[in-house]
């Protein structure tokens, strides 16, 4: 497993790396290695040159951690339906540093109901996200 790291800034003004020395720190806590991806590229836009890296790059199992979900996606509702199926079919398990309920996988019906709840709170933020 590895954790794979993704920053993203819409243009080059801004600081793409502004979170990753945080994000580094957070995934030395599943004692993995990690990988990181910089892009500077609108949020807006389905297709990412680093993004599709590092959804090529993945294996299952991975983790694609992000520091929220608009540094992810500010996509629309079904180019976001797009992303969240292209992760899924990598196997990708989608950790959000802002978003405490997707760091741990818990099992059993709890484990079902953090998922549930995750991904009603994931489409939540990314249409708050488009919003904004």
């Amino acid at each position: 497993m590895t954790v794979r790291i993704y920053v993203r800034a819409s243009t080059k003004d801004q600081d793409a790396k502004r979170a990753l020395s945080d994000l580094i720190t957070f995934s030395q806590s599943y004692n993995v290695k990690h990988v990181e991806y910089v892009e500077h590229f609108s949020g807006t836009k389905l297709d990412r040159p680093v993004l599709a890296k590092l959804l090529k790059d993945a294996d299952q199992g991975d983790i694609l951690l992000v520091e929220s979900v608009d540094r992810l996606s500010r996509l629309s509702q079904d180019d976001f339906a797009i992303l969240k199926q292209r992760i899924k079919d990598k196997g990708l398990r989608l950790v959000v540093a802002d978003l405490p309920t997707t760091h741990t996988v818990s099992k059993g019906m709890t484990g079902e109901i953090l998922k549930v709840i995750n991904h009603m709170l994931i489409d939540l933020l990314a249409t708050m996200a488009k919003l904004d």
